[in-house]
């Protein structure tokens, strides 16, 4: 198998790009090093294709692994043929593979390897001869012999059926096509094990097919069996697949041993292969789901990290609570904490009147702009008492429901008890609930990302694989975005490309010993950054104060000459660009013409294209070109909903079934996948993702449940 052939047809690129890829990705290079600086090699290969590039080709390298290892063990028994040869060559699955080394592995002591320690292989192959003139009972009892425990011609007859049977199941070609078949035709059947309600009633009694049914029904159907309120099975027509196995067994011309032979397709098929075959097709569709979600919740914790950062605002952490009291913190335009108290708005205490008058205070004291509300327990009372607090102060504030998933996680943690030793676990919370309002990213890199709630049965996933995909997406984030080299925390840093977590506190030591970085090639003086590493993290760090104006962007060092050799053709100079005097620098290169300037300076047209870009705008953030929080000054609650009410939301969570909206009633709502957008739509997250603000229309409130059905509007 050619590995940079498939890649190149599975991702729908040119083999070039996928061998310059491979080639990047083996000497060591991250992928947003190379999505970012190597365009020029790879074609211009984004970071969602690396990666799906990366994962593909360790899981291809894992079938030849298998494929070599396969062939080393038949050969070591003496038993390779041509014919073995030119099948593991063809396989393309690890699955294939272990199909056709099933005959050949050491088996445990089966019904057919007793059988032949009884001497019983000859007489199956006298039975698949399927002579015409053979008379059975009388071969067999040829085979009679009370030593070894054969008592009767029945017995040796048993036994040989059983060396047929085994043989049958081992066939590499018969299971794939039963494989194949059960896939493409088979149901998953689930029935109640207990008549008790439960979440998982809608599988009661259900059945849909395996080459259909979504992921989401696959995951909710494991989860119940194995909580034991289902029980699962898989049916097939299994008169189809028994017929195909005596068409290929069974001489058309049946002769009397040909009974005994169909006899042994059938209990081959019903006792060894159903079973394993069902196991192995549940695995599949299980496979399929797990990949699925892991790719709504790389979606959504993307959409997550990208939201765009609230700057210049004093903000108030409110984290709400019943008996322990809503805790607070303030914290200024930088995330520092100004103040900190609790107060006891909500039952049982109900101090409504002693709190407004501490937060007023408060509010009136720090001059807070926003007050961010976690939307965790008790978070509806905490929002009415909020906006009732609001209608009676005069400065102009507002506030915005925060998702606190991971708070209390990040505040119990060894990273949460470093960055603040002097206040509780609780009051943590607050602060972070503060601070992932002005900058998202930066606050929930300080979490695992498995805790931040954004993705579907999380906990039914294989850890390391989801483990490995979401922490490649806060890589990504984090470079996309890029980190101040002097202000960045450790948690950030250590998710830089090409950063890990020791070196990120070496630059962090490296900061409280020198007070601080004065130029981007600083770097290379901290322990641990040898010219690879900072080859690979460079481009992703930023030096705002630098004297070098090229620090603050994400032209790469390696350019620099480059795009100082820009600026001295285009008529310009790198004060132009720290003042933001260079914006005639696009229309002079297109001038030119883009290939003809590229050549000049010795570059390809991608990385010039990026220079440009990055001159035009130093030090810009992309998350500041994406649409702001809604803030909110006064409270809806769900009973003021009517069906044809039309609101503005915010999406805070994608599934494969549709999308939940935030309307401010402190109920989500929920938008089917068939109500996302007047044309079919596979998948929710094609439409929309975490953080759009978005037109909905009430289609249906079920106050009781606390269910909203909503459509998207426009």
């Amino acid at each position: 198998m050619n590995i940079i052939e498939k890649l190149a047809k599975e991702l729908n690129i040119k083999a070039s790009q996928a061998e310059a890829a491979v080639k990047l990705l083996d000497e060591g290079n991250t992928v947003p090093f190379v999505a970012r600086y190597r365009k020029e090699a790879t074609g211009g290969l984004d970071d969602e294709t690396l990666r799906n590039l990366s994962e593909r080709l360790n899981t291809l390298r894992a079938v030849e692994d298998r494929r070599e290892d396969v062939h080393r063990l038949i050969s070591e028994q003496g038993k390779m043929t041509p014919e073995i040869e030119k099948a593991l060559s063809a396989a393309e699955s690890v699955a294939e593979i272990d199909d056709i080394y099933r005959p050949y592995r050491p088996k445990r002591r089966t019904r057919a390897s007793v059988a032949v320690e009884k001497g019983l292989e000859p007489l199956a192959e006298i039975l698949l001869s399927q002579e015409k003139g053979l008379e059975l009972l009388k071969a067999a009892s040829e085979f009679i012999n009370e030593e070894k425990g054969v008592l009767s011609a029945e017995d040796a007859l048993a036994g040989a059926r059983d060396i047929i049977a085994e043989r049958v199941s081992d066939s590499a070609e018969f299971r794939k096509w039963i494989r194949d078949y059960t896939y493409n035709n088979g149901l998953l059947v689930s029935k109640a094990k207990q008549e008790e309600d439960s979440v998982y009633r809608l599988y009661y009694d259900f059945s849909e097919a395996l080459n259909r049914i979504p992921s989401h029904r696959t995951l909710a159907i494991n989860r119940g069996e194995r909580e034991g309120f289902l029980s699962v099975k898989v049916e097939v027509g299994e008169e189809k697949i028994i017929s195909f196995l005596k068409e290929r067994m069974c001489k058309k011309d049946p002769a009397p041993s040909t009974t005994e032979v169909a006899a042994a397709v059938e209990d081959a098929y019903k006792r060894l292969i159903a079973p394993s075959v069902e196991n192995e097709v549940r695995g599949m569709i299980s496979d399929r789901a797990e990949e699925q979600a892991i790719e709504v919740f790389k979606d959504n914790l993307k959409s997550l990290l990208l939201q765009p950062p609230v700057r210049g605002k004093v903000v108030m952490g409110f984290d709400p609570a019943y008996r322990t009291g809503c805790k607070v913190a303030v914290v200024n335009e930088l995330g520092d904490v100004l103040v900190t108290t609790v107060v006891y708005p909500t039952p049982p205490q109900n101090k409504t009147q002693e709190a407004k008058r501490i937060l007023t205070n408060i509010i009136n004291t720090f001059k807070v702009d926003i007050i961010s509300i976690g939307n965790g327990t008790a978070s509806n009372e905490s929002e009415i008492f909020i906006a009732d607090l609001l209608k009676g102060i005069e400065r102009k504030v507002s506030y915005i429901i925060t998702n606190e998933a991971g708070a209390s996680v990040y505040s119990a943690s060894k990273l949460g008890s470093e960055e603040f030793p002097e206040y509780d676990v609780s009051l943590r919370s607050a602060i972070s609930i503060a601070r992932r309002l002005q900058d998202p990213l930066a606050e929930l890199v300080k979490i695992d990302p498995k805790s931040i709630g954004v993705g579907q049965y999380q906990h039914d996933l294989d850890s390391k694989k989801l483990g490995d995909s979401l922490g490649g997406v806060v890589e990504s984030c984090v470079s996309s975005v890029g980190a101040d080299l002097n202000t960045a925390s450790v948690s950030l840093l250590s998710h830089i490309a090409g950063i890990n977590s020791k070196i990120a506190r070496n630059i962090y030591d490296y900061r409280v010993t020198t007070g601080r970085f004065e130029r981007r090639s600083d770097l290379k003086n901290v322990k641990g950054i040898g010219e690879k590493v900072y080859t690979q993290c460079a481009g992703f760090l930023r030096v705002p104060e630098s004297k070098e104006v090229l620090d603050n962007t994400a032209v790469h060092p390696e350019s620099y000459e480059a795009a100082k050799k820009l600026l001295k053709l285009m008529g310009y100079t790198e004060a132009d660009v720290k003042d933001r005097k260079v914006g005639e620098l696009e229309k002079r290169v297109s001038e030119l013409g883009w290939e003809n300037v590229a050549a000049r300076l010795n570059i390809g047209e991608p990385t010039l294209r990026d220079i440009v870009s990055e001159l035009l705008k130093p030090g810009r953030d992309p998350r500041d070109e994406l649409p702001k929080p809604i803030l909110r000054t006064d409270v809806m609650d769900i009973t003021s909903l009517k069906p044809g009410m039309e609101l503005t939301g915010t999406v805070r969570n994608v599934t494969d079934f549709g999308a939940f909206v935030d309307i401010g009633v402190h109920q989500d709502g929920l938008i089917h996948i068939s109500r996302l957008s007047e044309r079919y739509v596979k998948r929710a997250r094609d439409v929309v993702s975490i953080g759009d603000i978005i037109k909905v229309r009430v289609i249906e409130v079920d106050v009781e449940k606390k269910r909203i059905s909503l459509e998207k509007v426009g």
